[in-house]
């Protein structure tokens, strides 16, 4: 079988996800045009050398429905030869854009793909575009929906995390990105976002916070308390799935959670041989895939199975892998996962993550991958492993190793 490897990885700076942040003016089509562009002239291509797009985006509606992929191309400075595919996985969407991609070289159906995703959370909302999972009570009732706030304070309950524990993997991840920042950690992907006169503006993650402390963290009420306990009673629906518990501790709040932004990702994917048509190196090699489905009620614990099963997939155990990127969607998503591994913080988010820099939605997965690609070649280690929670109960993953 081919092999599928990683050409370039580029993401733009997240910007706040509000009317007062830095790419409200810029459209979910403009910003992906950007990182195509970018990919593109950072690696000398032609403009019809990729087979397709593939393209995630969560909340497909207004600007970002329709064939979101294929409007980028034509925005872009592409070949309208290229078509465009746009998915959704949700928060995953952006990581299986590029898995996708990754197994489509894999079987020989095409030499090069250009993948990953986009979400302006600031100008299309969450959840606009009318999620039958939520909406639709035939659906809701009978999977017993909670919103992901309920689900992600049903894991801290279930594992045994306190407010302090969700609290200092915050300020812990606001601590990371920080110094992550002052280091220029980000240097090799980050692509400046410049308007429509080719103006700067923006460079940097504008959603930090970087002097948060447990101070300023236990000051902050928890967000799902009162739609847990109130009118509509999510935590009545959840205890009717999980009578053992006695009652749903909620204990997450803006500060650790992950942050609401505009923000896009691509990943060049490309074969050995078209690598050599073009002169370009081949930065990691892509080991295996893997997406799962699981309770979609607690909804968040994806990244365990989805784990278990990308290392069956490499042959590996994880004590083999070096650095993981788990997606922040909230403390309580990574902290199960360091539970159930027995992993060492230490080698986990090692620049921060979501909590602090922002979760746009579509892009995470593509974002994830290209960090950990960047902290594998910083740091001179070899094998990597990225994965996401996803909205209903599903997971994600994805191993890579340097070439």
């Amino acid at each position: 079988m081919t092999e599928a490897y990683i050409y370039d990885a580029v993401r733009s700076p997240r910007g706040k996800g509000r009317k007062d942040g830095s790419l409200h003016e810029v459209t979910s089509v403009a910003l992906g045009k950007q990182m195509l562009n970018a990919i593109k002239d950072r690696s000398g291509l032609d403009g019809h050398a990729v087979e397709d797009v593939i393209w995630g985006n969560a909340t497909q509606a207004f600007e970002q429905g329709g064939c979101l992929a294929r409007t980028t191309v034509l925005a872009s400075e592409l070949d309208e030869r290229i078509p465009g595919l746009s998915i959704n996985r949700f928060c995953a969407s952006g990581m299986e854009a590029v898995n996708l991609a990754a197994n489509q070289v894999k079987g020989g159906a095409g030499e090069a793909y250009i993948a990953g995703g986009v979400e302006c959370m600031s100008r299309v909302a969450m959840g606009s575009d009318g999620a039958a999972v939520a909406i639709d009570p035939t659906v809701a009732m009978e999977s017993y929906f909670v919103p992901q706030g309920i689900s992600a304070d049903i894991i801290a309950t279930e594992y045994g995390f306190s407010r302090d524990d969700v609290d200092s993997f915050a300020m812990e991840s606001q601590r990371r990105a920080g110094v992550a920042w002052e280091e220029n950690r980000f240097e090799k992907s980050i692509i400046t976002i410049r308007d429509v006169n080719g103006l700067p503006i923006l460079d940097h993650d504008e959603y930090m916070r970087p002097g948060t402390d447990m101070q300023t963290l236990g000051g902050l009420k928890p967000a799902f308390k009162d739609m847990g306990e109130t009118m509509p009673g999510f935590d009545k629906v959840a205890m009717l799935k999980y009578p053992h518990l006695e009652a749903i501790n909620h204990v997450h709040h803006a500060g650790n959670s992950s942050g609401i932004v505009d923000g896009s990702a691509a990943i060049l994917v490309g074969s050995k041989e078209f690598g050599e048509k073009y002169g370009l190196k081949p930065r990691a090699r892509i080991r295996a895939t893997a997406k799962i489905g699981t309770d979609p009620t607690i909804m968040l614990t994806g990244p365990v199975p989805a784990t278990e099963r990308v290392l069956k997939a490499a042959g590996m155990e994880i004590g083999d892998i070096d650095l993981f990127e788990v997606n922040e969607a909230f403390s309580s998503v990574v902290l199960r996962f360091m539970q159930a591994f027995d992993v060492d913080h230490s080698k986990l988010n090692t620049c921060g993550g979501a909590i602090a820099m922002g979760h746009p939605l579509g892009a995470s997965g593509a974002i994830i991958i290209g960090t950990l690609l960047d902290e594998l070649e910083r740091t001179g280690k070899s094998t990597g492993l990225a994965t996401l929670c996803v909205a209903s109960g599903m997971g994600a993953a994805t191993v890579i190793e340097l070439v």
